[in-house]
């Protein structure tokens, strides 16, 4: 029999994982309702139209297909082996494959919007704390499972709600105390871009290539786009953009210098400034970073892009969002404008867990373990116990009558600090022993006293 393993790319989480998991989780949330987002859950499987061609063509090559059910039909032979063909030839096939398991949140969305508008109210803000797949390389930071925290508001092009999505990326943060920066940019501007280097329809190329910038640098960037027909002056223009540096008023007017006779570009300047400018009175200006390297390489994003790092880490982002003002008429919704954040909770964690910032309070054992130590003495602890917990007062009872020796190394392992013994003496007389196991103090209590002893 072969060794037991897990897909390459996942994790099992034992219940001190567990526990810091959900510590961010539940801070999170608390966040999005403060906000007034209400809670959404849609299926881990979408149609495979649903979801191809919404993430651009590296984005569409990690999304994890899922086999139909019923091909060892014999009578779907035929039908089979011309699906195989067309997937070797790199098609997609019905045959084959008609569903995948989601690849973000914000797809599922936009089609759980487009099939559900006329009940909706909007504008719609709602949050999403589920998990997705990705066949990507694993490596520290990037797993093939993973959880997304999302928060979106659609059926609004207010500029208020990117606002609002700053101050929620920085709420957060801080109640988790870990100091971070979130980078700003807008879409229009890389459309800009494009359009002085040569057309509209070179976006998509230039947006792929400056996404990856940090991973590869300058040079192969300059060699991407080479290859994707960006003539030298037209290089040239990118490399100063790319180059624009200093406080965030200093790039945005060095920029306006760059990109400000064209439409889009005086545009996305303005948007920027109106969101920077909105949080001068917050005091969450200093966490905002004018960024122009930020591409994020995803089709549906039209206007602000936010991505956010952690300070004094190594890591990448641990979250990103921004402004989609069409995404829904993908599902032949048309005019639903939409925007919105995520939060990486994997990334976040491994943050949180190499800065040392969780809580020693959230690993939440038993406060209080009953010893075994006979039928009859069980059956008294038993009764006891119950009315501790009916206090909210965690505790458990050691299954088997044991050797007080194992019992005791049982409650040190699991970090359970009171042990509650109840022998024949105790018995007899109705009350219990307590010791704690920190202080090495032992105290008798009647069991009458024992639901307000202080633990």
């Amino acid at each position: 029999m072969s060794k037991p393993s897990i897909p390459q790319g996942t994790r099992d989480f034992n219940a001190e994982v567990v526990q810091k998991r959900q510590y961010i989780f539940q801070t999170i949330r608390s966040v999005f309702e403060l906000y007034g987002f209400q809670p959404l859950e849609t299926p881990a499987m979408e149609n495979l139209d649903t979801l191809m061609g919404k993430y651009g063509e590296e984005g569409d090559k990690l999304i994890f297909k899922i086999l139909n059910n019923g091909l060892d039909n014999p009578q779907k032979k035929d039908q089979i082996m011309e699906g195989y063909e067309k997937v070797l030839a790199g098609k997609n096939s019905t045959a084959i494959t008609e569903r995948a398991l989601r690849y973000d949140l914000t797809i599922p969305f936009a089609r759980y919007v487009a099939m559900n508008q006329g009940q909706l109210v909007f504008p719609f803000k709602r949050y999403q704390i589920q998990p997705v797949w990705r066949a990507d390389r694993p490596q520290k930071g990037r797993y093939r499972e993973f959880y997304q925290c999302d928060a979106d508001i659609v059926g609004s092009e207010s500029l208020i709600n990117e606002v609002d999505l700053v101050a929620i990326y920085i709420s957060a943060f801080e109640k988790l105390n870990l100091p971070v920066e979130i980078k700003i940019n807008n879409r229009k501007i890389l459309l800009a871009l494009a359009q002085i280097c040569g057309g509209e329809d070179k976006l998509i190329d230039l947006t792929i290539a400056i996404d990856k910038l940090d991973k590869i640098g300058w040079e192969k960037v300059k060699e991407e786009l080479n290859n994707k027909g960006f003539n030298e002056s037209q290089q040239s223009i990118v490399e100063t953009y790319l180059n624009i540096s200093g406080s965030n008023a200093e790039k945005l007017s060095k920029l306006a210098a760059l990109l400000g006779n064209n439409e889009h570009g005086a545009k996305g300047i303005e948007e920027l400034n109106y969101v920077l400018d909105y949080h001068k009175a917050t005091g969450m200006q200093k966490h905002l970073v004018a960024d122009f390297t930020l591409a994020r390489g995803l089709n549906y994003y039209t206007g602000i892009i936010f991505e956010v790092k952690a300070l004094d880490a190594q890591m990448g982002s641990i979250g990103g969002g921004g402004r989609y003002n069409d995404l829904t008429s993908l599902f032949g919704v048309p005019n639903i404008p939409g925007v919105g954040i995520s939060f990486g909770v994997d990334r976040i964690y491994d943050v949180m867990e190499e800065k040392n910032l969780f809580p020693e309070s959230i690993n939440k054992a038993a406060q209080v373990l009953f010893f075994n130590l006979g039928v009859a003495e069980a059956k008294v602890a038993y009764a006891q116990m119950m009315q501790l917990r009916a206090k909210k007062i965690a505790c458990e009872m050691y299954p088997e009558k044991s050797k007080f020796d194992k019992q005791f190394k049982y409650a040190e392992k699991k970090g359970i600090h009171n042990i509650v013994i109840i022998g024949a003496d105790e018995l007899s007389n109705a009350c219990c022993n307590i010791k704690n196991l920190a202080t090495g103090k032992q105290t008798t209590v009647q069991f009458q006293d024992l639901p307000n002893f202080q633990f």
